[in-house]
């Protein structure tokens, strides 16, 4: 009987355009086995029938699909599962493929286009009333955690009956920001004593001082609002401690349109004169 052909993992790595390290690699995590291990050497010996599936392997890594997938890909007992993780992976990365485009777009407009002034009014905040959920949030994961936090307390707010008096709002603590982990508030504005269960409570803003810049568009590009409005906060060394608060206007609730978005960015002041409008 005529033993398989063996090839040595230096004509395999040339074979597969795999380099020896990521073979040694995938080895070593049970991804793709040498067809034998010579024991007195420790030189792996692969079959050329190997050959496939580490060209499926690289093509995948390719994609960057993580390892645990594509052996997920390589273990599927059918090809509708197969092809069922490779779909979910291609979608990731079409979403990621948009994500990265909005950057750029956002960075090509950030380089090229002259920075416009900002228009910023103060604003005595009254005592607010607001069914609320409280939250620790890493900046990575905040926009999901919008997303959600939102729908929760819509749904809260339908339960409860308290008539909704404002504009979806939030307040994010110092740490948010200094550690990308901190401390957020969501909160709907309401009337009454509202009786809510679950994860939202009621909650009443304290009166506060603010100056407010409208920032319009995409949340991509607020931080270009909050520069600006820290920049002059800073250079007329009227801020406070406290937490930024964000009142959202116009959402993708209301438009798929992000250029029409549009949301308030509070920055916690003092001395302040109510309604009056600074434009440098």
């Amino acid at each position: 009987m005529r033993m398989s052909t063996l090839v040595t993992i230096g004509d395999f790595s040339r074979m597969t355009y795999l380099s020896v390290k990521a073979l040694r690699h995938y080895h070593e995590v049970g991804l793709l086995e040498p067809a034998d291990v010579d024991r007195a050497t420790g030189y792996r010996l692969y079959r050329p029938d190997q050959v496939l599936t580490a060209q499926v392997i690289r093509r995948l890594r390719g994609l960057a699909m993580p390892l645990e997938d594509v052996r997920t890909v390589l273990n599927a007992e059918d090809v509708a599962a197969r092809n069922a993780v490779i779909v979910d992976h291609l979608q990731r990365m079409e979403r990621q493929l948009e994500d990265i485009q909005a950057a750029v777009s956002s960075l090509r407009v950030l380089l090229a286009q002259d920075q416009l002034p900002i228009q910023v009014e103060y604003r005595y905040a009254v005592p607010l009333r607001t069914i609320a959920i409280r939250d620790r949030v890493a900046m990575s994961d905040s926009a999901q955690w919008w997303t959600e936090v939102f729908n929760s307390l819509h749904g809260a707010l339908a339960d409860c009956g308290a008539e909704r008096i404002g504009p979806d709002g939030a307040l994010y603590f110092g740490e948010f920001f200094t550690e990308e982990v901190g401390e957020a508030v969501a909160f709907i504005p309401v009337r009454g004593e509202p009786r809510t269960t679950g994860p939202a409570h009621p909650l009443e803003l304290p009166a506060t001082e603010f100056a407010v810049a409208l920032h319009q568009g995409s949340f991509r590009d607020l931080d270009k609002t909050y520069g600006a409005l820290g920049t002059l906060v800073s250079e007329r060394a009227i801020g406070v401690d406290g937490p930024i608060r964000e009142n959202y206007l116009v959402t993708a609730d209301d438009t798929d349109d992000e250029t029409q978005h549009r949301t308030e960015v509070c920055w916690p002041v003092f001395h302040i004169t109510p309604g009056k409008r600074y434009d440098p």
